[in-house]
């Protein structure tokens, strides 16, 4: 507690207003805690401190640091996605209005270009020679070695490859042979998924097309700034999307569903499931969403009309219920994913597919972005180590 910061502590040493600092919590730039003792927030001095020296670092970076990531900033300025009051938009079409009808096909160009061309007319391409022998490996692996295995001159920074290769990851996380079938129907038909799992499915894609500058996102432009191909690029994307902190969220959200699911006391089991993972919740709260992750909002209140005849369905939704009253937040997307899994019998890690197909469509659009700057990502550290002595 003593080095934690009120409200208008931590603003006055940061130089901006109340409303300023409350903005810079709920965009995930500043954490807050709570002191057990009142409803006032408290925050880290350290973090604080931190924040300030970043700020100073823009002011003294100008224009150029802040427009162009190249020998810059972490800041980089982008006309496809971003998210403004809780609601999610790309190029300033609100997604949850897109997951009404659109396909993932169209979602995708809308990122690509504003929806100025049809870019999936042309035929499925044909799987990397090598492919089949991965067939033991995990989808986001076999993904993987797919975008390995395509050489750099084969798939340029040209969005005429994007449909080839997001038709290519489908058959490599799905281990089927590549189609021109609209891609929420090739995961329904790989699923024996019914016509509401289908129509489902689609939304689903649209909705996880594009985040704005997520980890995986942000790895996709690094890659594509430097002249790498496409298929590199994804390449890249997918390896961040492998990793626990990110695509790993809708695993560790179905392990606390089904250990809930199976124990004699769902909520005893969902405290100590958190308990061993905290302070993470996985499934749940998200630092661009404070008022709740309209993703989640919109694919859990299609769950909730289908569990009306579906008891395992309904018991589901009562875990994640249960859980977001006891961690006192609201779900995310991971969650929904990890209650679509399991509810339908997909395959154990079919969650992540529908994130990484989705998601596919947005590292192309933000990948071509990059290269058509011509930017270099190159962003500055600062250093915080011991400064100059003598090697003994």
């Amino acid at each position: 507690m003593k080095n934690d910061l009120s409200a208008p502590d931590a603003a006055r040493l940061l130089g901006v207003s109340l409303p300023t600092l409350y903005s810079y919590v709920s965009r995930g730039l500043l954490a807050s805690v709570s002191n057990g003792q009142s409803r006032h927030k408290r925050y880290p001095q350290e973090d604080v401190l931190r924040l300030a020296a970043r700020k100073s670092d823009a002011k003294r970076g100008g224009q150029t640091a802040t427009a162009a990531m190249h020998w810059g900033l972490p800041v980089l300025e982008t006309q496809i996605s971003h998210i403004l009051d809780g609601r999610l938009l790309y190029r300033g079409c609100e997604a949850t209005t897109l997951a009404q009808h659109a396909t993932l096909e169209a979602a995708a160009g809308l990122l690509w270009d504003d929806g100025a061309s049809d870019y999936f007319q042309q035929n499925a391409p044909a799987l990397p020679p090598g492919l089949a022998s991965a067939a033991d490996a995990t989808p986001l692996a076999r993904a993987m070695l797919a975008m390995a295995m395509l050489a750099p001159a084969d798939m340029p920074h040209a969005l005429e490859s994007g449909p080839a290769l997001m038709r290519l990851l489908a058959a490599a996380l799905l281990q089927t042979a590549p189609s021109a079938l609209p891609l929420h129907q090739q995961l329904a038909q790989a699923w024996q998924a019914d016509a509401e799992q289908t129509e489902l499915l689609r939304a689903a894609l649209v909705l996880l097309a594009d985040h704005e500058l997520n980890a995986s996102t942000f790895a996709v432009r690094c890659v594509a700034s430097t002249g790498a191909s496409l298929p590199a690029a994804l390449g890249a994307g997918l390896a961040a999307l492998s990793g626990d902190k990110h695509g790993g969220g809708s695993a560790a959200a179905r392990r606390m569903l089904t250990q809930a699911l199976a124990a004699p006391d769902a909520r005893e089991a969902i405290s100590a499931f958190y308990k061993t993972i905290a302070p993470a919740f996985a499934g749940f709260g998200h630092p661009l969403y404070p008022d709740g992750d309209p993703r989640a909002a919109y694919l859990l209140g299609i769950l909730s009309t289908m569990a009306r005849d579906k008891p395992q369905l309904a018991a589901i939704l009562a875990v994640c219920a249960a859980a977001g009253q006891l961690l006192d937040a609201r779900p995310n997307a991971d969650l929904a994913l990890a209650a679509m899994e399991l509810a339908f019998d997909w395959p154990e890690g079919a969650a992540l597919s529908v994130f990484a197909l989705a998601r596919s469509a947005g590292w192309i659009a933000h990948a071509n972005e990059q290269a058509a700057s011509a930017a270099l990502i190159r962003p500055r550290a600062r250093y915080i180590g011991r400064h100059q002595r003598d090697w003994k």
